[in-house]
């Protein structure tokens, strides 16, 4: 029994780091370079200036999102994220040995619920072009990562598209023409990758009619993707409630994902706002407790967007950054789970 005791002990010592790293702790940090180019200063937690990947290392984040857009403007907040930053930044972080996650707007600039606009240089382009079009400029951002060493782990066809992508043509109102476009992302990104995770994201992660309607119709139309991500961020949410109103059918909703169509699924957005800082922390927490309370280990992380983007230089109220250039309590979240 003593040697089984002793076993047991150097299996737990061996296996717990590893099965720690599976889950995904992540931040979003499409900001960072403008941030830092613009000469904000980033402190840890003894007040010593610090580069920002380390200080969110150091509070438990080993993972990075980055957006990409094709011909982004210069402007501080609403550009860059251009393909040679976005490689620059993922081979950066991935020294820091941080796992990557790309996400695909397939625009110049945001696109989200709200807005889908197709880039610039696509306008005027026939269906048939258009599908050539995200399939070369996806395999191009994907060549250019693994030229420069790097693999993503995950990447996202489309962000936050619960109407559809690349309007009008990509629209949910005509399901056939959306799918062959989410398509032609997994296949170009298979096709330089393969060990990539597709992820196709919703936002508002506890509404299971929104997600159930979407992603019967992303069935039902032949659409080839790995992990379902969502968005969670009750913020924004009608009368903006507190998470605990809503933190159960965030969880109801991902068991069900995961059970309904075999898949995986991940927050690969969520945030509070950074004056209730206690607050965001205790729902980073629960949040997290949700995702891997997934049934058959389905769950895989929760990823924090911006909690870099300080309001002081952004005007983001949802980062989890002070006006000392610190974290706030927010961030231990990533340590307590």
């Amino acid at each position: 029994m003593k040697k089984l005791g002793v076993l047991f002990a150097l299996l737990v010592a061996t296996t717990t780091p590893a099965l720690a790293q599976q889950f995904a702790k992540g931040a979003d940090i499409g900001w960072l370079q403008q941030m830092e180019a613009t000469g904000y200063k980033f402190y840890n937690d003894q007040g010593r200036q610090e580069d920002a990947l380390q200080v969110l290392k150091d509070n438990g984040i080993n993972t990075v999102r980055l957006r990409t857009w094709l011909k982004p403007s210069d402007d501080r907040t609403n550009g860059h994220n251009s393909k040679e930053e976005t490689v620059a930044m993922a081979v950066r972080a991935q020294e820091m040995g941080m796992r990557i996650m790309i996400n695909f707007h397939y625009s110049d600039s945001w696109a989200d619920p709200s807005k889908q606009k197709k880039p610039a240089a696509w306008e005027g382009h026939d269906f048939p072009r258009l599908l050539q079009d995200v399939y070369s400029y996806t395999h191009d951002v994907m060549s250019a990562l693994k030229a420069a060493g790097v693999t993503p782990e995950w990447v996202q066809v489309g962000n936050e598209t619960p109407g559809g992508m690349l309007y009008p043509e990509g629209s949910t109102r005509n399901w056939p023409q959306l799918a062959q476009l989410i398509n032609r992302g997994h296949d170009a990104i298979k096709a330089v990758s393969p060990s990539s995770k597709v992820i196709l994201h919703l936002d508002r992660g506890n509404d299971s009619k929104r997600f159930r309607t979407w992603f019967d119709n992303a069935k039902a139309n032949g659409a080839r993707y790995d992990v379902i991500g969502m968005s969670y961020y009750p913020y924004w949410l009608p009368g903006k409630p507190d998470y605990k109103k809503s933190i159960d059918a965030l969880a109801r909703n991902m068991n069900d994902m995961a059970a309904r169509y075999g898949k995986e699924v991940m927050v690969v957005e969520t945030g509070g706002e950074d004056t209730r800082a206690q607050n965001t922390y205790d729902m980073l927490v629960a949040v997290q407790r949700k995702v891997k309370a997934v049934p058959g280990q389905k769950g895989l992380g929760v990823i924090y967007w911006e909690p870099l983007g300080a309001r002081s230089w952004s005007q983001y109220p949802l980062s989890a950054w002070g006006d000392d250039g610190k974290p706030t309590r927010a961030m231990k979240a990533f340590l307590a789970e």
